[in-house]
């Protein structure tokens, strides 16, 4: 009879955060009997369906021992552009989209050639990028802008049906193809696996001949897509575009990374954790919802508690791995 598997340290953040969301969900249903329904599932999906995109961006940028701090702004941005171009200038909505997602990459790429070739941190680069692209969206509207086509309004309302009365929208199957794309490519490519060696040690990537200065251009222009596409998914879900939407989002997208097990050293993660990070928040926050009587605020406060928890949880996991190396090369 074979020995159980031995549990590895780079295993037990994504084992914590499944652990609290089933024991989080399952606390809400008892409180609440309707929260166990299909249709409250669904609406986790729905709810969060542009941060958990962003967060699907924003993996690859912690997974590389970076930041990116953009993400609320282009959100924002891409929301007023897209309404500009379809509601004011009658742009084909389609093609509106395609451009808006071009122009995101290409933002992403322009951070990311700074910090490739000019060493600058990425902390420093995307948050100029945060304040350009909250200043262009602002210089081109103060006021929220409708979005106004039919073409959209029915790409919207699309979905597949998950009983008589609850359907999986349009949105939420967008999340779901996001973080299914960004674990293929996070797992089987060679883009992830130099991704995670670089978050892993940056210098022995250089040594051994990996692409990092491409690596690092491809990672926030992937960041900047998916904050894009999240902007993109928001916009479908408001049908208007405000300047100051996605004010904070980089944190929330940044706290759901950290709560799905990835490390913020950099070279430990799991795409599919993030999500899981992302739900997190959603059945906090509707169980708020549910229970009528408290501040929303409690959702931040409970969400920087299970923050620092993970935190602390990566900070003794990075601890023990150091001690682990040191013990070998001293035997």
């Amino acid at each position: 009879m074979s020995a159980m598997p031995k549990l590895k340290a780079r295993h037990i953040p994504i084992l914590a955060t499944v652990v609290v969301f089933v024991l989080l969900y399952a606390a809400a249903s008892l409180y609440f009997p309707n929260f166990f329904s299909l249709r409250v599932f669904a609406n986790l999906f729905i709810d969060n369906a542009f941060l958990g995109i962003v967060a699907v961006g924003m993996t690859f940028a912690i997974l590389s021992g970076g930041i990116d701090l953009s993400v609320g702004s282009v959100v924002a941005c891409t929301g007023i552009v897209l309404s500009k171009l379809v509601t004011q200038y009658g742009y084909d909505p389609f093609f509106a989209i395609a451009l808006v997602l071009a122009a995101g990459m290409i933002f992403g790429a322009v951070m990311g050639c700074f910090i490739a070739f000019y060493d600058l941190p990425p902390f420093i680069v995307t948050l100029a990028g945060m304040f350009f692209a909250r200043g262009l969206s602002q210089i081109i509207s103060l006021e929220s802008i409708p979005l106004n086509s039919p073409a959209l309004m029915t790409v919207a309302n699309f979905g597949i049906p998950l009983s008589d009365r609850v359907n999986f929208p349009f949105i939420a199957i967008v999340l779901v193809v996001s973080v299914i794309a960004g674990t293929l490519v996070a797992q089987y490519t060679k883009f992830g696996r130099c991704v995670y060696a670089i978050g892993g040690n940056e210098q022995s990537a250089l040594m051994m001949g990996l692409p990092v200065r491409r690596t690092k251009i491809g990672i926030y222009a992937l960041s900047s897509f998916f904050a894009t596409l999240g902007g993109v998914v928001y916009t479908l879900y408001t049908f208007s575009g405000y300047s100051l939407s996605g004010t904070g989002l980089e944190l929330d997208a940044i706290a759901s990374v950290v709560i799905g097990g990835t490390l913020l050293s950099g070279g430990v993660g799991y795409l599919p954790g993030t999500l899981l990070g992302v739900m997190i928040q959603g059945v906090i926050q509707t169980f708020i919802s549910f229970d009528g009587t408290l501040n929303s605020w409690w959702t931040k406060i409970i969400i920087g508690a299970l923050l620092f928890v993970f935190i602390l949880l990566q900070t003794w996991i990075s601890k023990s791995a150091r001690f682990r190396r040191s013990a070998a090369r001293q035997g």
